[in-house]
């Protein structure tokens, strides 16, 4: 079984390379492993981990690729370490909003890093650019650094890859079946990375900064494969991206059989960041999982992610692989584009 970081595969040298210049933090994968505050193992996750893609058609820049901590990693280790050891300040800030979004959690996450980044200055987070009476839509991030004026946009999105055909974009769909990594990627390039270029969008950045305005994105996530049945990437994707699997009901007893030396958890929507990291109370029998999912109150049920555990030396669970578990009509269903149930996932 292979560990959910550690999932790559075979990379040119050319990747490699590309993919390094552009994640200043890749040294620090392993990293949310070793913190022990589920907020600080997501802080961590969400600074450190890899883009979902290499080539996607638009501009990409890590948020902090211009700050001190890019030329010392080990800087932004002894950072998160120490908050790990006081996480109050990031408590404080993540408590300060009641919106239960993964997207809004994942920026907030964001806004509270760049605020601490030595060699950074944040301009302003989620600023809405009007025209009269009209929301035009938000800059996600305006931030100074040595490079330049940024306006950048963040995403974190999972994403599930519908045979056949899944080197496609279409064919990468959302949990709830409401969302396409090609939409996404084209209301990025289309709209998001547009706006701060449009007339309204000038006239206020005027007073927060004198600079040329760099645009450009920062998309982060998980892809996950049909479970056992192999498939090709999509276009673009990145060789050590995070990845996991997903797999029908009518899948669910050989999948326990198969993993049964692990436990499981199920990861709610504000736990699909960092890897799990339980202990043994809070974790459950993989036997326990087919009667489980036939209780849910909503039948069919939506997909539901979980992870896989396996024991550590001190006693901890950890997390080695992490599925979704979708109704037996969710390929069928998502191929023709129907949502499942109101309301978004991400």
């Amino acid at each position: 079984m292979p560990p959910i970081m550690g999932y790559c595969r075979k990379p040119g040298q050319t990747a490699l390379r590309y993919a390094g210049a552009m994640h200043p933090f890749s040294e620090l994968a392993d990293l949310p492993h070793r913190l022990h505050q589920p907020a600080l193992r997501d802080l961590a996750w969400t600074l450190t981990s890899p883009p979902l893609l290499l080539d996607a058609g638009i501009a990409q820049r890590h948020p902090l690729a211009g700050s001190h901590w890019a030329d010392n990693p080990e800087r932004l280790a002894a950072w998160l370490t120490h908050l790990d050891q006081q996480p109050e300040p990031l408590q404080h800030w993540l408590q300060s909003s009641h919106n239960q979004r993964l997207g809004h959690y994942y920026e907030r996450l964001w806004q509270f890093a760049l605020q601490q980044a030595p060699g950074v200055r944040l301009l302003a987070a989620n600023l809405p650019v009007r025209q009269g009476q009209l929301t035009l839509g938000e800059l996600d991030l305006l931030l100074e650094d040595r490079d330049g004026v940024h306006h950048l946009e963040l995403a974190v999105k999972l994403y599930l890859g519908c045979p056949p055909l899944t080197e496609q974009w279409q064919r990468w769909i959302g949990p709830g079946r409401e969302d396409r990594l090609d939409r996404k990627l084209n209301h990025l390039r289309q709209h998001q990375l547009q706006l701060a270029q449009s007339h309204a969008a000038r006239q206020l950045l005027r007073s927060l900064a004198t600079d040329t305005v760099n645009a450009a994105a920062w998309l982060g996530g998980y892809l996950f494969r049909p479970w056992q049945i192999p498939v090709a990437d999509p276009v673009g994707a990145n060789p050590q991206g995070l990845s996991g699997d997903w797999l029908h009901r009518a899948q669910l007893d050989d999948y326990v059989q198969q993993n049964a030396d692990c436990r499981w958890v199920l990861l709610e929507r504000l736990q699909w960041l960092a890897p799990a990291d339980r202990s043994n109370q809070s974790c459950h029998p993989i036997s326990d999982l087919p009667a489980w999912w036939d209780t849910l109150p909503q039948q069919p049920p939506r997909a539901q992610l979980i992870a896989l555990l396996e024991s550590t030396h001190d006693g901890h669970w950890q997390e080695v692989r992490r599925s979704f578990i979708c109704a037996d009509d969710w390929a069928s269903a998502a191929a023709l584009g129907t949502p499942a149930g109101t309301g978004q996932i991400t």
